[in-house]
């Protein structure tokens, strides 16, 4: 199996956004913008980018959701993570024992990851159109200023 973009590195990723927004749950799509505005930061005025920015990373985003739906499987089967639905659809949460699993977690990588994510989740998107978003990624005009654009204050 290939580490790069599998399952389980997306698994990590979702987790460490899963256990930063804790305990408020995030759908699928949520996380597929959050994960990428974690790997592609540097791009959004946020801090140094943890994956470079090539031309036509916003492809990623077609493959996201279909990786991070295996992710969430293994979150999932590992107790880390729950599934339930609710008045917008289904959504994720990590469980108790998510966040403590990240606690543990102590490479440089993990440790960048997870100031990327505090920013994502709490700073530069805490209420984001994720449609409008995506559509923005993926053409190229998403500027750090529009996430803030239609947030509840």
């Amino acid at each position: 199996m290939n580490p790069l973009n599998s399952p389980l590195e997306s698994g990590v990723r979702a987790l460490v956004l899963l256990a930063e927004s804790h305990p408020q749950p995030l759908d699928l799509a949520q996380l597929a913008v959050l994960d990428h505005a974690v790997l592609h930061s540097g791009d959004l005025d946020g801090p140094p980018s943890l994956h470079p920015s090539l031309p036509g990373h916003s492809g990623e985003l077609g493959m996201k959701r279909t990786v991070l739906e295996q992710a969430l499987l293994v979150l999932i089967r590992a107790g880390l993570a729950d599934a339930e639905a609710d008045e917008t659809g289904l959504v994720c949460r990590a469980t108790d024992r998510g966040p403590a699993f990240v606690d543990i977690l102590e490479t440089p990588y993990v440790g960048r990851l997870r100031e990327r994510a505090e920013w994502a989740v709490h700073h530069w998107a805490p209420d984001i159109d994720v449609r409008e978003a995506t559509a923005e990624f993926v053409d190229g005009s998403l500027s750090a200023a529009a996430p803030g654009e239609g947030r509840r204050e």
